[in-house]
């Protein structure tokens, strides 16, 4: 990345060490020659006041070889020459075997001779010490002349070496090594910023796809440090996300199950409310008509008044039966009713469906086959089911036609049991088929009015089938018409 941090951490690292290494070499130029003459201005005063003291001792000129050898290894050891001489301009001590140059340096200063070039430091009483430039040839000396007192005179030269070339050394010298540092140091901090990024690079990565809701990517680089603790931040907070977003959809999942429930309601009362004043106010009306001439005695003999009172009673039953009908649905769409799952024998519960409608058999004078004589054990709410396989052979009976058949099987198919309710007779007309399982929808409204049909039964199975989870259905055949549902065997 162009803003990585890494590369930050590099520039930043190397501008610092380049800054450093100008400093230094900018220092080294400018510095280096005032701290030299710094350092030998300390020297020749030490030397100074070594030559005091051996003046003060006994005079210079009855010095003993030990401390003459003293004297000569000071000034060797700090690149040193010295001369001193009596006002008789007698040399007593040098550590120089020709020393008349230094005389001469020294009689300039008796004389209070000074060159153009001479360039005074330091000015005192005792002595002057003075930077200046060789006679005979371009070397520069730094040199300090004065009185020891008792009529001594003293000159401390030493030569002072180019500074200019000496710091051109050493930068030179600091160049290279600066250069081979710079490398060294820009591996260790590729390296030390790998370390440092590698992690926040992972937490980059966590961070983007937490931004997309994807909370499965863990911290795992650990550590102690900031960036580890961070890292278990970002997990902790992830985790708290995604349960925080889980209960956020689970909450507006339910918001919008009730609003869509609400609504469904409100239009299921509708339907209902216009359905059932539908199919109430024509045996209301027959109840009515039936019981008003009953009371207006239109016909007094015996005979008619009871096929009045059956007319009612017969109306009364169905809208009994379209009120428990109503009931059960209800039940079954709202979740009223508790589903108690168990396992049965569903041969045995057809055959006993089958057993109790014979008169339904004969009445219709249908030819009532059931295909399967073996046991077929399921999972399901047995009351429930024999609801189901009631309005299939109920409606099957008042459905049958033609070759007057009514053929009832169960197959096993993988783990499902599929049980076929078949009757002859006309085949359902394929506008109607998506509407059947509607509360109250009629094919044939006058043929369903005929036998008391509402238009529920069918309904009522389509709710037992989805509280189960399972599949039902109708099929058209050339000579008759096939519900079908399955249950699970396992």
């Amino acid at each position: 990345m162009k803003h990585s941090i890494e590369r930050q951490m590099t520039a930043a690292f190397m501008s610092l060490l380049a800054f450093m290494l100008a400093v230094i070499l900018i220092g080294n130029a400018c510095l280096l020659e005032p701290y030299y003459i710094r350092d030998k201005k300390s020297k020749f005063i030490s030397m100074y006041q070594a030559l005091s003291t051996a003046s003060k001792d006994g005079g210079l000129e009855w010095l003993d070889e030990e401390r003459y050898g003293e004297l000569v290894r000071q000034a060797e050891k700090d690149n040193l020459f010295f001369l001193t001489i009596n006002m008789g301009e007698q040399t007593l001590v040098s550590n120089v075997q020709h020393a008349s140059e230094l005389k001469q340096y020294l009689d300039a200063y008796l004389l209070n001779q000074k060159e153009s070039t001479d360039k005074s430091l330091e000015i005192t009483d005792e002595y002057e010490i003075s930077q200046i430039k060789g006679r005979n040839t371009s070397s520069e000396y730094l040199m300090m002349r004065g009185r020891l007192g008792g009529g001594y005179f003293f000159l401390i030269q030493s030569p002072l070496e180019s500074i200019e070339g000496s710091a051109a050394l050493a930068n030179r010298f600091l160049i290279a090594v600066g250069s081979i540092a710079a490398v060294i140091c820009m591996a260790l901090v590729w390296l030390f910023s790998r370390r440092l990024t590698n992690p926040l690079r992972e937490l980059k990565d966590i961070s983007e796809k937490m931004a997309e809701l994807n909370f499965e990517a863990k911290y795992t680089s650990g550590g102690e440090d900031e960036i580890g603790v961070l890292g278990e931040n970002f997990n902790r907070m992830s985790e708290k996300l995604e349960q925080a977003i889980s209960e956020l959809k689970s909450a507006n999942n339910r918001l919008m199950q009730d609003l869509e429930q609400r609504d469904r309601l409100e239009q299921m009362r509708s339907e209902f409310l216009g359905n059932v004043s539908h199919e109430l106010k024509t045996p209301i009306a027959l109840i009515q008509g039936y019981a008003e001439g009953l009371k207006e005695g239109i016909d007094s003999d015996t005979e008619s008044r009871e096929f009045y009172c059956g007319v009612i009673i017969d109306e009364v039953g169905k809208m009994n039966r379209m009120v428990r009908n109503l009931l059960t649905l209800h039940q079954l769409e709202f979740g009223d009713g508790e589903i108690q799952f168990e396992r049965f024998n569903l041969t045995e519960l057809v055959a006993g469906v089958l057993q109790s409608m014979e008169l339904f058999a004969e009445q219709t004078q249908a030819k009532v086959q059931f295909l399967t004589a073996e046991p077929v054990y399921v999972w399901a709410d047995e009351y429930k089911v024999e609801q189901v396989v009631r309005n299939y052979v109920g409606n099957a009976f008042h459905h049958v036609s033609g070759n007057m058949v009514i053929e009832v099987k169960i197959e096993r198919e993988g783990d499902v049991a599929r049980t076929t309710v078949f009757n002859t007779g006309s085949a359902i007309p394929e506008e109607d088929l998506a509407h059947i399982w509607e509360k109250f929808y009629k094919v044939d409204k006058a043929h369903t009015r005929e036998y008391g049909g509402n238009g529920i039964g069918l309904s009522i199975v389509k709710a037992v089938m989805e509280s189960f989870h399972q599949k039902y259905g109708v099929e058209n055949y050339d000579n008759g018409v096939a519900f079908w549902f399955e249950l699970g065997i396992k």
